[in-house]
């Protein structure tokens, strides 16, 4: 029996502490003094559209130490902008007591802070509002503004009156939690019971919101509104039908523009004309040819004339042609191990056979007058020393042979210099647009067509008439040097026959077929160290080597004067 008894008496205090931790949640049971009994605003609308509000609060009760309101003064809407308010006047009193209210602006905030402990008559706040008066859509004023707002502690009952020097012609009043207030417990106007604007929220919650909206006439109260364009990607980058249609028309017509600039300019001669033969083989007898070089146009332009840039393959061809010609000897020296590099010299020759200009540089840098025969390892001192003069020498050279009406290098410079300066100006107009309108697509037009406008720059310089013709040739000798049968020129002298096809055939394509034919031309097992008068290989070197060798070469050259 005293077991049964203890147990009673365990189980009945259990039931009492939850009851009691029930109570406690329950809003109304809230201890006095932490809440307010009632929040009445009484508010009025200026014809200039400033809201005054004046709102005694009232406790429950003995005062907390301290009540604390937020204003907000910022609304943002979903048309990416904000609606921006200026609260003034903020004063508070309780009875004859002015009371010391901390007021603390933020960037979206005012916190006014009112010390109520003590106090024993209920708190009047007073403040204006600037902002809350904005332009209704359909015409006329709207005044929306939460005359409840932020408050630190729960109102039991929320009561507003608001009047205004005008007739209302439109009432709505929201109320609850800040992201999501509800209809408002009671609210009316304009009639018998009600003629001024009434408003009633009951059971609020700290921080919850009562919002009023009072519509009026056009005319009859003004909007003071300051709204303010905020920046979101949706809209600087706006698909609206006016900037949409500025972006991809400015896209369209740009790209329009560029392309008749590069027709206009910068395409090459587009009439008719006949191929120009720079090289060809020329038939000698039944089954023979020869080949012969047209006014003397040497290997080295003819690959500036084919892609507008002097390339390493150029200048390789070119060193390649002064060799077959008579002007030096490119000599390979025997590799010091089995797994050395290779190296060569070129050693002068006497020829008085006329030089362009960049030939004669060229010779000079690599097989100078006078001094030691020079490696190839050692080229990208001597040759890295005026291989901008040869580069501009044969821009020259193409223009001296009226291929090109100007040096193409010089064109492709300025045409680049007007695409970057076009790329900083659109860059700099399309941050504007982007940071500071809705015409972000119209900005990044710009940016593509300026980008656009560097590739073109690029393909801007154009071929003469005579370029014109002489490319032509150049495609049919590409073809030849592809298909004309090798064994044409291998007569009573194939060595010589065969070696001034090689650097045109370095430049335009087929090295390999004519390199094979000069080897199965040699019938012996001699070695041919110096058999050829333009390459000489080291000792017991055959003909047979010479593909490779000279692959070789061509390669390592190369990779000299794109590493300089």
């Amino acid at each position: 029996m005293a077991t049964f008894r203890a147990g009673l008496k365990r189980s009945l205090a259990v039931v009492l502490i939850a009851f009691g931790l029930a109570i406690s949640m329950v809003p109304g049971a809230r201890a006095a003094g932490e809440q307010l009994s009632t929040y009445n605003a009484v508010a009025s609308v200026g014809a200039d559209g400033v809201l005054t509000v004046e709102a005694v609060l009232t406790f429950d009760g003995a005062a907390p130490a301290s009540i604390q309101q937020v204003f907000s003064t910022a609304r943002r809407t979903t048309q990416s902008t904000e609606y921006r308010f200026a609260i003034t006047d903020i004063t508070a009193t309780s009875g004859a007591t002015k009371l010391d209210a901390k007021v603390a602006s933020g960037p979206n905030t005012v916190t006014v802070d009112l010390p109520t402990a003590g106090l024993t008559e209920p708190v009047k706040l007073a403040y204006k509002v600037s902002g809350a008066a904005v332009a209704n859509a359909g015409g006329g004023t709207l005044v929306v503004w939460p005359l409840l707002q932020g408050l630190s502690v729960p109102v039991q009952q929320f009561n507003a009156e608001v009047s205004a020097p005008a007739q209302f012609n439109q009432l709505d009043c929201a109320a609850g939690a800040p992201a999501s207030p509800g209809n408002c417990t009671f609210y009316g106007g304009g009639n018998h019971d009600y003629p001024t604007p009434t408003f009633r929220q009951d059971a609020n919650s700290s921080g919850d919101v009562v919002i009023i909206t009072l519509g009026f006439p056009a005319g009859q109260i003004a909007v003071n509104e300051d709204v303010r364009q905020l920046w979101t990607i949706e809209r600087a980058f706006s698909v609206a039908p006016l900037p949409l249609g500025v972006g991809l028309g400015a896209l369209l017509l740009g790209a329009l523009a560029l392309w008749a600039a590069h027709r206009k300019i910068g395409q090459d001669f587009v009439g008719a004309v006949e191929p120009v033969m720079i090289a060809e083989f020329q038939p000698v007898g039944a089954g023979r040819s020869e080949f012969k070089v047209v006014d003397g146009i040497h290997a080295g332009a003819i690959g500036t004339l084919a892609d507008e840039h002097v390339d390493p393959v150029d200048v390789t061809a070119a060193i390649l042609d002064l060799a077959v010609r008579g002007h030096l000897v490119i000599t390979e020296l025997p590799r010091e191990s089995d797994h050395a590099t290779t190296d060569w010299t070129f050693t002068r020759r006497a020829n008085d056979e006329p030089l362009a200009d960049y030939e004669r540089t060229l010779l000079n840098a690599i097989a100078p007058v006078q001094g030691d025969a020079v490696k190839l390892s050692n080229l990208p001192g001597s040759l890295g020393a005026v291989i901008g003069d040869v580069q501009s020498q044969l821009y020259d050279e193409v223009v001296a042979k009226g291929w090109f009406a100007h040096r193409p290098d010089a064109t492709r410079d300025r045409w680049g210099v007007i695409g970057w300066i076009g790329l900083v100006v659109a860059t700099g107009a399309a941050i504007g647009l982007i940071w500071g309108t809705t015409f972000g697509l119209f900005g990044l037009a710009l940016v593509l067509l300026a980008l656009g406008l560097l590739f073109v720059s690029k393909e801007m310089p154009a071929r003469t008439a005579a370029g014109a013709a002489v490319l032509r040739g150049l495609e049919v000798l590409h073809g030849n040097l592809l298909t004309h049968p090798v064994e044409n020129l291998a007569g009573t002298d194939p060595y010589r026959q065969i070696s001034p096809v090689l650097p045109y055939a370095v430049v335009l394509g087929g090295r390999d077929r004519w390199l094979k034919a000069m080897a199965d031309a040699d019938d012996d097992a001699v070695p041919d160290s110096t058999d050829l008068d333009w390459y000489h290989g080291p000792d017991g070197w055959h003909m047979a080597d010479l593909p490779a060798s000279l692959n070789n070469f061509v390669t390592t050259l190369q990779g000299t004067l794109f590493s300089r």
